[in-house]
Parts: C-alpha cells; structure tokens; sequence
C-alpha cells in the first residue's frame, strides 16, 4: 500500500508554514529589539569555537542562537510540506512547485542572515532580510490556498476596473513595506549599540511612509465601497474590509511608536502588524480570481478569514 498525504493534511502543513514564517519575523525582530543582533558574533557558528551559545555570552546569545534554531524547525515544516505534495494521491505539479520555492527558500534566507551577522547588522541587509521574509509568507499562502484551489485557469470574479485598483493597492501595499523597512534602518534599534545606521534622515522618510500609508488606507477604502457597489462575491468584499482595519490597527500602532518614542513593544507589534498587512493585501488580490477544476476535490475549511493572501 503507498504513502498518500491528504489534501486535509497538507492544507494544515501550508498553514503551519504561514504561521512558522511570520513567527520567524517576529523573534527576529525579538533580537534587534533586545540588542541581541551579534549575541553570536560570527555565522555559521555561535563562535569561532562553538556552534551554540555559551554560558558566558549571556542572554543575547541565547536569544540570538534560539532564533537560529527556529530556522531549522521552518525548515523542517517547509521539508514536510513538499513532501506532502510529492505524496499527494493526485500529485499537482503547481503545488510540488510551490512547497519546493518555499523549502529553497528557507536556506537563502538563513544565508541572508548569516551575512547580516558578518556584516555586523547593515541596515540594507537586514532589510533584505525582513523582505525575503514577505518572499516567504506570500509563497506560504499560495501554497496553502492552492491546496484548496483547482488547478484550472484564473478567471476574474470583479470588473476590470476593480481588478486595476486592487493592483494598484498591492503595489502601493508593498511600497509602504519597502519604504517602512528604510525607515527602520534609520532608527534607533539597531540590533546591536555599535551596528551603524542608513544615515537617512529619520524625520523625513517617516513622512514618506506615513504619506503612503495614507494613500494605502485612501485605496483600499475606495476599493471596499466599490466591490459592495458591484456586488463583488463575499469572500472579495470581505478581504478589503479586513485590509482597511488590519491597515487601521497597523497605522495607529506606527504613530503611537513614533510619537512616544519608539518602544520595543509597539515597534515590535508593527513588525507583526506589517505581516498581517501583508497577507490582508495578498487576500484581497487571491479573491479578485478564481480557480475551479471539478475533480480536484478542496480541503475542508481551516482558514483565519484574513480570507486570503498571495500573488498567484
């Protein structure tokens, strides 16, 4: 008798790689936060002697060394992920694509981190780091909706028109992230006290950010009372309105760090709210479309109704 993997069972290891990827970005925002950006000064060991932490390197090595460890449970999760998809009864070539994206991508993102670490935390690397992270989420997503999607040709579910503003609301969505990831290399919480700056004007590219966050919010409101006007499907209506308030809640959290003075607490939760941000966008552009092939049966419903995130 052969090994065969649910679409049940897979559905619940694409999620657990949606959650596991998010998680990784909030403890690595745990150690910048904490100051524990070089708690193991070299890569890929501890230090040069040592593959772990040591006693004497106190409790920034161990929150640095635990974040590493966390790498190797993502990719013990991505690993069974593209496992399930190899093992499927009907195996679909768009989802072993996907789960394998994913499993490469988690040693890519290891290595990034690794670089940030020799290259003693430069803003711009580790930005490119946080950003792989979004890579990761959004390939994650995909994976876990594509298990419960036929495999048939995306069709549209809104008018054209709607269709170019929800571009246009991704786009400007991924902008507010590229440039909030500046305005964090700017800042004060460097992941280590001697880790240099992007030497950008803090002031003036938070206004920047802020400014697109406004058109963010603008649009994707402006969206919301479009899709109810044409009576788009539930499920595309429902995706904006949960984007205008995950945007809401993030926007609030952003001006309250910014006006008391960044504590760690806040920038921490706009680091899980920039996530959350993110995966709202992604839903709305995934339920803008459809895919339905009658003979690929769905997998029962396990979703948070963030309804929906990931370019397809």
């Amino acid at each position: 008798m052969s090994l065969t993997v649910s679409p049940v069972a897979l559905s619940r290891l694409a999620f657990a790689s949606v959650v596991a990827n998010v998680g990784i970005v909030v403890t690595g925002a745990a150690v910048r936060l904490t100051g524990s950006g070089l708690g193991c000064p070299t890569w890929p060991r501890c230090t040069a002697e040592s593959y772990t932490t040591t006693a004497e390197m106190g409790i920034h090595g161990a929150v640095e060394f635990g974040n590493r460890l966390l790498t190797f449970v993502l990719g013990a999760i991505a690993l069974a992920g593209f496992l399930g998809a190899l093992l499927q009864r009907r195996r679909r070539r768009s989802l072993v694509l996907l789960s394998l994206a994913i499993l490469l991508g988690i040693p890519g993102q290891g290595v990034i981190g690794g670089i940030t670490v020799l290259t003693n935390l430069n803003p711009w690397v580790v930005g490119l780091h946080f950003l792989l992270s979004m890579a990761l989420i959004a390939g994650a997503y995909a994976f876990w909706r594509r298990v419960r999607d036929g495999d048939g040709p995306a069709r549209p579910v809104v008018p054209a028109p709607l269709r170019t503003l929800v571009q246009l609301t991704a786009l400007v969505s991924a902008a507010v992230i590229v440039v909030g990831v500046v305005v964090t290399g700017s800042g004060p919480h460097s992941g280590d006290g001697g880790a240099k700056r992007n030497g950008l004007d803090q002031e003036n590219i938070s206004q920047v950010h802020a400014d697109l966050v406004f058109l963010l919010v603008g649009l994707s409101v402006a969206l919301w009372f479009a899709l109810r006007a044409v009576h788009a499907p539930p499920a595309a209506v429902r995706a904006a309105g949960v984007l205008v308030l995950v945007e809401l809640s993030q926007g609030l959290i952003g001006f309250v760090q910014y006006f008391t003075g960044l504590p760690v607490v806040l920038v921490g939760a706009h680091m899980l709210g920039a996530c959350l941000v993110w995966l709202a966008t992604l839903a709305v552009i995934w339920n803008a479309r459809e895919r339905v092939t009658a003979d690929v049966p769905a997998a029962p419903d396990s979703r948070v109704e963030l309804s929906s995130p990931v370019l397809r």
